[in-house]
């Protein structure tokens, strides 16, 4: 079921950065998202409508979107957890879309929103509505869909009832996101099938963490199996800081490399993402997670 051509959401600038001990600036954030944007995506998480006390790397949030490009081809999303923060991203006018999370286990939506995973997917359903009564798109995800960092396994019926509750809120799409890096392609694989075929026409998104090397094969698996947007993070960087053990995102030049040279196309400029990855490396002072970008260019250019 491969594709010719796959959409690609830049989480950098929000999941990216939100675990980080090092909080870039508004304006490193703004040169971020312009560099995913020179490189270009069209599609980019830009920060989260969150309680800055929680996530202070994100306490930003209304002076990042005053400060982003003018690009009506450009997608602005931001994460909101809640009613209030709905309200605040649309009050910013610079927000297209609207990202809400529900979570798969109890333990881990009281961790994380401070409500049952029930109630996260009745707080994810308002703000999809919240979003259309606004004019705007929403898209949903659903966080430990693939393991749970208290709970353990979660079973995929469990995830896929809240797939199908979610979609009849009318999201953009629905996002499978292995939140702590647990799942394999297999399951992927299966898991995406079912719920693609749930929830149709309404497309299927994923989120995956490489924190046990698993995470290309898993974009693979997942774009086998029907998957259209993959999310992914300039550098390899990002983390939850609300599930212990969660690391780095698939690098968005990892999956560019990898989709290309399958000939699927992205509509990424490889050597641009570089570049970005290594300029992000040096505003954060380490050597990013990403392979692509510490491996020698192949091929070669002429």
């Amino acid at each position: 079921m491969y594709t010719n051509s796959i959409e690609l959401l830049e989480v950098s600038p929000r999941d990216g950065l939100q675990n980080e001990k090092h909080v870039l600036s508004t304006a490193d954030k703004i040169a971020l998202i312009e560099r995913a944007i020179a490189a270009g995506a069209r599609r980019i998480e830009v920060t989260s409508f969150v309680n800055p006390r929680a996530v202070p790397q994100m306490a930003d949030a209304e002076d990042v979107a005053a400060a982003l490009p003018d690009r009506r081809d450009v997608t602005y999303i931001g994460l909101v957890m809640n009613a209030r923060g709905a309200t605040r991203a649309l009050n910013t006018g610079r927000i297209d879309q609207l990202g809400a999370v529900a979570v798969a286990t109890d333990t881990f939506a009281m961790a994380n929103q401070n409500q049952t995973s029930d109630g996260s997917v009745d707080a994810a359903r308002g703000i999809i509505t919240l979003a259309h009564d606004a004019g705007r798109t929403a898209q949903a995800t659903i966080a430990a869909a693939f393991g749970c960092p208290f709970e353990g396994e979660v079973a995929e019926d469990r995830v896929l009832a809240m797939a199908v509750a979610l979609a009849t809120a009318g999201p953009v799409e629905l996002a499978l996101a292995d939140t702590i890096g647990v799942a394999n392609p297999a399951h992927v694989a299966r898991l995406v099938t079912r719920v693609r075929e749930a929830i149709a026409p309404i497309p299927v998104r994923v989120h995956f963490h490489n924190t046990r090397g698993t995470g290309l094969a898993n974009v693979w698996a997942a774009v086998g199996a029907g998957a259209r947007t993959i999310d992914a993070s300039i550098g390899g960087l990002g983390g939850c800081p609300f599930a212990p053990g969660a690391s780095g995102n698939v690098a968005s030049e990892d999956v560019v490399y990898m989709l290309e040279r399958a000939g699927i196309a992205t509509g990424i400029d490889l050597a641009a993402l570089v570049s970005a990855s290594h300029w992000l490396g040096t505003v954060m002072d380490r050597t990013l997670p990403g392979m692509v970008a510490r491996a020698p260019a192949f091929p070669k250019l002429s």
